[in-house]
Parts: C-alpha cells; sequence; structure tokens
C-alpha cells in the first residue's frame, strides 16, 4: 500500500471505531464497504478482523464491567458450532454476494415470526442467532446487521449491549481471522505496518467513544441504533447491484 492510501485508511479507522465506540455497531460495516472496494476478498477480511479485534478488544477493556456473560456464552456456544462445520468447505464468496447478504440481513431478522424475534436471554434463540452470525461473519467478513439487530432485540442497556457485543465480536473476528489468514491464506498479503496502524486507530477512535455513549439515553441510542443500520444495509444493496451489474469488478 502506498502511504497516501495508509494514511487515509488510518483517518477511516479512527472514524469507524468511533462510531463502533458508541453504538456497538456501523462502523466495522462501513470499513468493510471501503475495504472490499479496494482489496481483494480474503485480504479484506484479515485486515477488516485485524482492526475489529483490536477495536473490540478495547471496547470490552473499557466497559468489561457491563458484560452479559450468560448471554454472550449462549452466543458463542452456536457461533463455534457452524465455524467448525464451515471450516470443513473453506467456500470465499464472490464481492456481490457479499454485498447482498450484507444488506438484506438485518431486513430477514425483522422479518422472522414473533416467537423467533431476538432474544439474548434464551438459549435456542441465542444459539441460533451466534450460529447465523458466524455463518454471515465468515461469508462477507461482518455480521454487523443481524448481530446488532440480536442484540437490540433483548432487555439489555446501551452499555451492556456494548460491551457484550465487543466480547462476541472479539472471538467472531479471531475465528475469521484464523480462516481467511491460515485455512484461505490470506495473511501473507496483509501488509505489517498497515495492520499495526489498524490496531492503533482502533484503539484511538474506540476511547473517543466513550464519553459519547455515556451522554446518550437508552431510548436515544436504540433509535439511533436501529437508523443506522438500516441506511447501512441500504447501502449495502445498492452497492450489490452495481457489483451484479459489473461482473468484471
Amino acid at each position: 500500500m502506498t502511504i497516501e492510501m495508509i494514511s487515509a485508511l488510518v483517518c477511516l479507522m479512527v472514524a469507524t471505531s468511533l462510531i463502533s465506540g458508541v453504538f456497538g455497531m456501523a462502523g466495522g460495516l462501513i470499513l468493510m464497504s471501503v475495504l472490499l472496494s479496494l482489496l481483494p476478498v480474503p485480504e479484506t477480511m484479515a485486515l477488516h478482523a485485524v482492526t475489529q479485534i483490536a477495536s473490540n478488544g478495547w471496547r470490552a477493556v473499557l466497559w468489561r464491567r457491563h458484560v452479559h456473560w450468560r448471554s454472550a456464552i449462549i452466543f458463542l456456544m452456536g457461533g463455534l458450532i457452524v465455524f467448525g462445520l464451515w471450516t470443513l468447505s473453506r467456500y470465499v464468496p464472490s464481492k456481490p454476494v457479499a454485498f447482498l447478504l450484507l444488506g438484506a440481513s438485518p431486513f430477514v431478522a425483522r422479518a422472522i415470526p414473533e416467537g423467533l424475534r431476538p432474544n439474548p436471554a434464551s438459549l435456542p434463540n441465542g444459539m441460533t442467532y451466534g450460529g447465523g452470525c458466524m455463518a454471515l461473519l465468515l461469508l462477507t467478513g461482518v455480521s454487523g446487521p443481524l448481530v446488532d439487530t440480536y442484540f437490540l432485540g433483548g432487555a439489555l442497556d446501551r452499555r451492556e449491549i456494548v460491551a457484550t457485543k465487543a466480547v462476541c465480536q472479539i472471538v467472531g473476528h479471531l475465528l475469521k481471522l484464523a480462516y481467511f489468514g491460515g485455512l484461505v491464506g490470506a495473511s501473507a498479503a496483509l501488509d505489517p505496518r498497515m495492520a499495526l496502524f489498524a490496531v492503533l486507530a482502533s484503539m484511538v477512535g474506540t476511547t473517543l467513544a466513550r464519553p459519547v455513549l455515556e451522554r446518550l439515553t437508552d431510548t436515544q441510542y436504540r433509535a439511533w441504533a436501529n437508523r443506522l443500520i438500516t441506511l447501512i444495509s441500504v447501502v449495502f444493496l445498492i452497492q450489490a447491484v452495481f457489483f451484479f451489474l459489473a461482473p468484471n469488478e
């Protein structure tokens, strides 16, 4: 990567980590969208995993007293089962498919019947969504829209949502890095300078986000989070259409 591209990506990573630090979501989606437009899918997945491990790891440290461990463990159990099965196929999606799945996932979650709606307190519900989010993470690199919808569906407050989701995302992105960096072999193409800058930028953005989250009420948090999910998902669907219309991209 050129110095100019690294500088631009570092600024973007600070900004997206700030967004994720406030809402526990959305920032990673924006970053994935830009990276997919610039890099091949495997390299995008590996670099994105590094930034998200750093961002979510620092967020989990900052909000560690608010982690709802039962919800996190239930969610991760489902994800680990699906990861074990997924490693047998080693499938890597095309860019159009990745954007389409990212954009459609929150709308699919909202269309689920009431009895199956997200409930972080339910064991079968949590394992099902955990497995679905892991599949989406390995297909698209981001499980944001679906995991965000899942955690917003329960009774957790804004701090618990941000903290618990951070723990789940650390594990998810570690597994994604193992998958694309090891099994698929993208780590060799990952610029080590970019990886280091990504970690530092993610920590800076996450730290700057804490006072903003403290000032929000739970009602404001949920309202803005749902709006962000919808807006970003629509943008992904539009990008998917452009990629399908230009298959040589």
